[in-house]
């Protein structure tokens, strides 16, 4: 079964939605939905709250292990901080390479 073009173009808009629009243009009527009285309530889910959850941990543990920044302070004005320059750049090259794989 063949399923042919309509005769007539359909409207860029809704039926009504470009009367609405122009009607409300420049006056400040808030939308329909805000007009009505009563409650109105919304669920977002068990994913949603597990996020906000997650986000509230996460704001209430430092980003630094600020014990971690003062042992290694302390070893550099003692002299005993050790840089091993392999290593440093070894990490170097896999960041890269991470970022690289990232972008294929």
């Amino acid at each position: 079964m063949k399923i042919d073009k309509p005769i007539k173009p359909l409207p860029a808009n809704p039926a009504g939605e470009g009367a609405a629009h122009a009607a409300t243009k420049g006056k400040s009527n808030p939308p329909p939905a805000a007009r009505q009285s009563g409650e109105t309530s919304v669920s977002l889910g068990s994913t949603a709250a597990q996020l906000h959850s997650m986000t509230s941990s996460m704001a209430s543990t430092p980003s630094v292990n600020a014990a971690k920044v003062a042992e290694i302070k302390q070893a550099i004005a003692e002299g005993r901080f050790k840089v091993n320059p392999e290593v440093v750049a070894e990490r170097l090259l896999d960041t890269v390479r991470d970022l690289m794989g990232s972008r294929v």
